[in-house]
């Protein structure tokens, strides 16, 4: 396999004409038969040698070759496959996040149409999860998909979340939130999560140690199930915001660089162009805080 990555791996210029080798997917893809191995270990023995998958060329410049690998060693769940869901799935999927639980028991609908990026027509009332994979296989078949066509609840949440290194909070109602926090608070894992309303929404990031989500929403009992997104709505453009934000977060996880939304809740109203970070508390005194901040949309 090293033999053949060498020899079929061609030379090519970034625009600023530093070169660089690169092994297109044509070629991961008939190395990998060859082989008999997964095509992301095609890559990641090629981005061992510096030699860099062409689908990734245009990450390079923000991410070497060494942090390109621990993308493709990484997993993340990607819970709720709706707005938030598909576009947080397909952005991670082309960034290289190598494996991804995609967890979701709901099917589609017409109303989903409006902003939910792997619904179509011909896609209606077809499983959510599995439409979820079949696309990122035809954008990137080197991601490895899980499928769980199952709504996360108490009982199979810890089972769901298994191997994962981060989840993702696509969830559309308050309740479902909860139980996916202490999931992730029980496996020791962060939580990215997101909502939104309208034209704004709100992310942060939730390690298991924080108070996380009762310091916007106040104690599970008290919340109601749906918040803002039922009287506003959801427009497609704030979802796909809002869903790369989230992106942004797994990014600064799995490679443990910049600084993650932990004890901020970032704000966007994209119709009167106004952002706001408004803090938390610390993570080591947030849980003896009582809830803080502005009360926020729940759903995607």
């Amino acid at each position: 396999m090293i033999a053949d990555i060498e020899r079929l791996a061609a030379p090519r210029a970034f625009p600023d004409g530093t070169p660089y080798r690169s092994l297109g997917v044509r070629e991961v893809s008939r190395i990998a038969a060859a082989a008999g191995v997964a095509p992301r270990d095609v890559e990641l023995a090629a981005l061992e040698r510096e030699i860099l998958p062409e689908r990734y060329a245009r990450n390079f410049r923000s991410f070497s070759f060494a942090e390109q690998a621990a993308l493709l060693r990484g997993r993340v769940a990607v819970v709720g496959l709706g707005g938030l869901g598909g576009a947080v799935s397909e952005v991670l999927a082309r960034l290289g996040v190598g494996r991804l639980t995609l967890i979701d028991g709901d099917r589609f609908e017409e109303s989903n149409l409006n902003r939910q990026l792997f619904s179509t027509v011909d896609v209606l009332g077809a499983p959510k999860a599995e439409t979820a994979a079949l696309r990122i296989r035809a954008v990137n078949p080197t991601i490895e998909t899980d499928p769980r066509v199952a709504f996360l609840t108490a009982e199979n949440g810890r089972d769901l979340l298994a191997g994962c290194q981060a989840a993702v909070d696509c969830l559309d109602n308050l309740p479902s939130r909860f139980v996916l926090e202490e999931a992730c608070r029980g496996l020791g894992i962060p939580l990215v999560s997101a909502a939104v309303a309208g034209a704004s929404g709100h992310v942060t990031t939730v390690f298991p140690e924080d108070r996380g989500l009762r310091a916007i929403y106040g104690e599970p009992a008290s919340a109601p199930r749906k918040g803002a997104e039922a009287a506003f709505g959801t427009l497609p453009f704030a979802v796909w915001f809002l869903a790369c934000l989230e992106c942004a977060e797994v990014v600064k996880i799995l490679l443990r660089r910049g600084a993650p939304l932990r004890g901020v809740l970032f704000l966007a109203d994209l119709t009167e162009g106004f952002f706001e970070r408004v803090r938390l508390g610390p993570a080591a005194e947030a849980a003896s805080r009582p809830p803080q901040g502005p009360e926020a949309p729940s759903a995607a």
